[in-house]
């Protein structure tokens, strides 16, 4: 039965929700029609352009350079102990190199442990587009989506880029007893934790020390548009 305008707004959220939360990937390429699988780190562009930094040295990396066609997978976890009720999306798009300090630093922020090497000559940052998605939410349960579906609405993309300083820079000096008890809720460890992305779909906290456990990720209960949205959903996180 085909999805109604709201359903596919839904499914769409979901997927980017995972895409979001996850901090690693399978990055599937292709190299003079051979299909090649590999181990990924990744993080989100506010709006959902995969981001990847990769070396020259690695088999994908080269692939890239060849055929910039190539899709990723994320999971979430089972409900059971069968592997395939966990959710999974799977993107396709064209990748290329792109040298972006905003970008890189997105990059980053979710994956600190990789400052060392980030800027090895060696080191490059690869954006993935999102051309279509296929989300399968669980056992017999799946959905395409067209990217224009599945990425943010742009609207809201360009307002909460515009506002993001001034948001991490606010929570982190005014309410950062908020974001220790919204990052401890989650099951973080650490004392003090920091506001170091936002965007409409959720948030992205890092402990004070990056290299004791990963940064989390805190999805929104619905997308946001604005500043306004992001206290709202703040409010809610802390208060659950």
């Amino acid at each position: 039965m085909a999805l109604d305008t709201h359903d596919m707004k839904q499914v769409a959220w979901q997927a980017r929700c995972l895409l979001r939360s996850a901090r690693q990937a399978t990055l599937a390429t292709v190299q003079d029609g051979q299909p090649y699988a590999a181990l990924v780190t990744h993080a989100c562009a506010a709006d959902l352009s995969i981001l990847l930094l990769l070396s020259s040295l690695s088999e994908h990396m080269r692939h890239l350079r060849m055929e910039k066609r190539a899709a990723l997978m994320v999971s979430g976890e089972a409900e059971t102990v069968n592997p395939q009720t966990a959710p999974r999306v799977t993107v396709t798009g064209l990748a290329e190199v792109v040298d972006d300090p905003a970008l890189r630093q997105r990059f980053l922020a979710v994956h600190p442990y990789a400052a060392p090497y980030a800027g090895f000559s060696d080191f490059s940052l690869v954006r993935l587009k999102p051309l279509g998605a296929m989300l399968v939410g669980g056992f017999a349960k799946a959905t395409r989506l067209p990217g224009s579906v599945l990425c943010p609405d742009e609207a809201s993309v360009t307002a909460l880029l515009a506002a993001e300083a001034d948001i991490i820079a606010h929570c982190n000096a005014d309410h950062a007893d908020v974001l220790a008890r919204i990052a401890q809720g989650a099951g973080g460890k650490a004392a003090s934790w920091r506001m170091v992305a936002v965007d409409c779909d959720g948030c992205d906290l890092a402990p004070d020390d990056p290299m004791s456990e990963p940064v989390l990720r805190m999805n929104w209960s619905a997308p946001v548009s604005d500043a306004s949205g992001v206290r709202q959903e703040l409010v809610r996180l802390a208060r659950a």
